[in-house]
């Protein structure tokens, strides 16, 4: 599913990633840890597909990010989810527009739009607020949403930057039980979280980021 190969990456010359090796299989479930500034957000970029590395390789779905061609890219991404920490929705669309956003650009019906995002609000508890813009929203409503985004399309890979973040601790289990529903079906899914509860009531494979590098990985 992914595979680093002394990957590394560097912003303006200043290195914030280097010497990453490791690999996580197709149908994984792993906590990406570490204390703030270790470089858990620029890793997840790199999973992404959205940053080619400075140094090294980094391979999605088999596909080496520095040598796929421009063309195949927005296809490779559209097989990942992302839930950011700064969330990404678009002010001037709905709840539920924001959500059916990537259903859209892949071509569904909208009787299936309606169907499906419908269904994702309802999990995460916002059915009542499907028509209310973001800027109306609270800060955990909205991650909620940028949940939601993520996971309706089903995608192969979901990436989760500290999604639950602004959640208070009822919203935040069903939002990882959520996650671990994705997972059963197939979805591979990365989180980083600085929640030491979360980890140790949920336990999976952990990889530990330490002034970016790789720190440590444990078995669940």
């Amino acid at each position: 599913m992914l595979r680093f190969a002394d990957a590394g990456l560097a912003y303006a010359a200043t290195p914030v990633l280097s010497g990453l090796s490791f690999a996580l299989a197709p149908g994984s479930f792993t906590w990406l840890v570490g204390p703030s500034g270790a470089g858990k957000s620029s890793l997840l970029r790199l999973m992404s597909g959205g940053l080619p590395p400075s140094a090294g390789h980094v391979e999605i779905f088999g596909r080496d990010i520095r040598t796929l061609p421009r063309a195949e890219r927005p296809g490779l991404r559209r097989q990942i989810g992302i839930v950011w920490q700064d969330f990404r929705l678009l002010d001037h669309l709905s709840a539920f527009d924001n959500v059916a956003l990537p259903l859209r650009i892949a071509g569904r019906d909208e009787a299936r739009i309606a169907e499906d995002v419908g269904e994702m609000l309802e999990w995460v508890g916002l059915s009542a607020k499907m028509h209310v813009r973001p800027k109306a929203l609270s800060g955990g409503e909205q991650q909620r949403v940028a949940v939601a985004r993520a996971i309706v399309p089903g995608p192969r890979l979901l990436l989760a930057d500290e999604p639950t973040g602004n959640l208070d601790a009822q919203a935040a289990e069903r939002i990882v039980k959520l996650f671990q529903e994705m997972n059963r079906l197939g979805t591979s899914v990365v989180v980083a979280t600085h929640s030491r509860t979360l980890v140790q009531r949920h336990p999976a494979a952990t990889l530990r980021l330490q002034d970016g590098r790789i720190a440590g990985a444990e078995a669940p």
